[in-house]
């Protein structure tokens, strides 16, 4: 394991656990290894969908695979399970250009940062950058259908008890 990857991970883990401007309701933890040990490479993480939008109710995971590039280059995210919308791949990747190398990544920008980016995309999707077809076609020929199936992806996605 790379030592820049893994200590650039810890830190951001203890940062994220002492932060007190956390937003409520967004939460990450590491994932398991097969042999029950922990990954600082493998995140799961979750944020609730925005208050006073189609997706307030629902609950949001993410996976973060991260590299032993790391922070040169970003992790992948992707949710978990893929969700309808218009920056989001049929994969559950998410298209966004704080995540991709070509783009707007930066060593500098956090977890927390990635996941405000995230946030902000749930209920501001970027037109100019589709990556799921009906989702787009229905945010840009559609707006009612597509705020209908917003509802349902927030139902389809409560949070955890």
């Amino acid at each position: 394991m790379s030592g820049i990857a893994a200590a650039r991970l810890k830190q951001e883990r203890k940062d994220w656990r002492r932060d007190p401007d956390r937003p409520f309701g967004w939460w990450t933890r590491l994932s398991a290894n097969p042999d029950g040990s922990s990954s600082i490479m493998k995140w799961e993480c979750g944020l609730p969908g925005p208050k006073n939008t189609n997706w307030e109710g629902g609950e949001y995971r993410i996976h973060m695979e991260f590299t032993e590039d790391y922070p040169s280059k970003p992790p992948k995210c992707k949710f978990v399970p893929p969700l309808f919308h218009p920056n989001v791949y049929p994969s559950g990747t998410i298209c966004l250009s704080i995540l991709n190398e070509g783009q707007g990544w930066r060593p500098s920008i956090t977890i927390k940062q990635m996941l405000h980016g995230i946030f902000e995309l749930l209920d501001n999707p970027n037109p100019d950058d589709p990556a799921q077809s009906e989702a787009y076609q229905l945010f840009v020929n559609n707006k009612a259908e597509y705020d209908r199936r917003v509802l349902i992806e927030a139902k389809k996605n409560p949070p955890a008890a």
